[in-house]
């Protein structure tokens, strides 16, 4: 057991235990072996982190920190994140499997969003109102809610916590994060770096478990003021009824099943390129990922020749090799969930022009995926694989494109390839989601919002708006007048 790494929780900036000693396992999706051990949360674990949350906001120093001090912090907390960035990509890849490549990437950049809300941090303003009374100067402030309980997955979870707890902190709030059964370690990896920015002790809590109990009393403790959670839509429901009981705000970035659509006027080779990182990229398991393709029919054979072609040529291997281009799932049931799906695709009359099964290679991998489907009832064009499989159809004109391109229950992302700008504000404007990317896919920013609609959740993350959505406005009034109140029962 020498080899395997036990995490512990943070609560009030000390690394604990479960109170009952509880663990469980992590292993890596590369090779299936178990690496880690993490703490499996109590009930009163959970308690315990909330009210130790709810003191650092109402008594501890955070809460007398000025907005500009906090911003500091922020940015500590970015640069760290940035020189360590290596070491955070190594443990993500390790815990998740995904390409270390890309974990490095993100590690670093998201140190810009700490440094973008860091600089928002003083410029939360309310406003004097032209208020309608004689000798009345009526203002609002905005506060911070108090305990924010973030709730995030285990794939992009650096990214998410970032756009989740950056703004929140800026603003004044605690947090109590809970991090993915399925891979945790990243999350605890990134607590070790909360200290170090000058954030004090309580002000972030990491706790680690599964929904029940741990989900589910953070996200129904009546100390809790905001619930902002990513995942899929059944936990989704589960946290919409736990707050039933403690009437908490609430935010919900969940799946999508994310339209590509691409007419004939497109530049092919960057749509080709576009569609590739945007399904494949990740190993398919991203909530944006383009996973239903739509082609006009002029374009469609050429198009799915060459990318054919590209899918069959990726190198699929270890995550941590600079030489491999994709790397493995991150749960069995994952697995599982492709492997059924895409046998039922081929029973409904798909065909799989390449990929559809495992290769032959030990850990959780499945080979670049591509079905063309011919009817759009089919069960997989609407189904989130959050795996390397992508749908294809076909279409004759801008209408059906975007018939097809709404007909679905999700609503979280598109993209759109065309050269007529025309067209990409007509499609932009009209395609239901909360997203939408033309001739290009998958570009983030701390400075632009993202979130969707339907069944893909509500609410935004990232812009400046978001550190606004963590604080609530208070109306002042001040009576100037130094003449005495009237009597309300004395006429005048």
């Amino acid at each position: 057991m020498s080899d395997i790494t036990e995490y512990k929780m943070l609560i009030n900036g000390e690394w604990v235990e479960a109170s009952d000693g509880a663990r469980f396992d992590s292993f890596e999706p590369a090779t299936g072996n178990l690496w880690s051990t993490v703490p499996e949360a109590t009930a009163d674990d959970v308690d315990r982190a909330v009210r130790v949350a709810d003191a650092a906001f109402n008594d501890g120093p955070w809460s007398s920190m000025s907005a500009t001090e906090r911003g500091k912090c922020l940015r500590a907390l970015g640069d760290l994140l940035a020189e360590n960035s290596e070491t955070m990509g190594r443990i993500e890849t390790r815990d998740t499997g995904k390409m270390f490549k890309e974990t490095k990437w993100q590690a670093a950049y998201i140190a810009e969003y700490f440094h973008f809300f860091a600089g928002a941090a003083d410029k939360i303003n309310g406003e004097t109102l032209p208020i309608d009374k004689p000798d009345m100067f009526v203002f609002t402030n905005r506060e911070p809610l108090g305990v924010i309980a973030a709730v995030v997955p285990w794939n992009s979870q650096l990214f998410l916590t970032a756009a989740k707890i950056a703004p929140a902190l800026a603003a004044g709030n605690t947090v109590v994060i809970k991090a993915s059964e399925h891979a945790s370690a990243p999350i605890l990896e990134f607590a070790k770096l909360i200290a170090q920015a000058g954030i004090p002790d309580g002000v972030v809590n990491v706790v680690t478990g599964h929904g029940d109990p741990c989900g589910r009393v953070l996200t129904s403790h009546p100390l809790v003021s905001r619930v902002s959670f990513t995942g899929g839509p059944i936990s989704a429901g589960h946290v919409i009824r736990n707050t039933a009981e403690n009437f908490a705000e609430v935010s919900l970035e969940l799946g999508g099943k994310s339209p590509f659509i691409v007419f004939d006027d497109a530049n092919i080779e960057s749509a080709v390129n576009g569609s590739v990182a945007g399904i494949f990229a990740a190993s398919g398991q991203s909530c944006v990922a383009g996973s239903r393709l739509y082609l006009h029919e002029d374009i469609a054979d050429e198009f799915l020749e060459r990318m054919v072609k590209i899918a069959k040529g990726i190198k699929i291997g270890d995550p941590q090799a600079d030489e491999t281009e994709m790397g493995p799932l991150c749960t069995q049931g994952q697995m599982d969930h492709i492997t059924h799906q895409v046998a039922l695709a081929e029973q409904e009359g798909g065909k799989v022009l390449t990929g559809g099964k495992r290769p032959d290679l030990p850990g959780l991998y499945f080979e670049p995926t591509i079905i063309e489907c011919p009817r759009q009832d089919m069960t997989i064009v609407d189904t989130e694989l959050f795996g390397p499989v992508l749908s294809v159809q076909r279409f004759k004109d801008e209408n059906e494109a975007l018939t097809l391109a709404n007909d679905t229950v999700h609503g979280l992302a598109a993209g759109i390839f065309t050269r007529d700008s025309a067209r990409s504000l007509r499609m932009s404007k009209r395609i239901k989601a909360g997203i939408v990317w033309v001739n290009t896919y998958r570009a983030i920013s701390p400075v632009a919002e993202f979130g969707g609609m339907k069944t893909s959740g509500f609410g935004r993350e990232a812009g400046f708006q978001a550190v606004y959505d963590y604080t609530r406005p208070k109306t002042v009034w001040i009576n100037t007048s130094d003449e005495p109140l009237a009597s309300p029962f004395q006429p005048r």
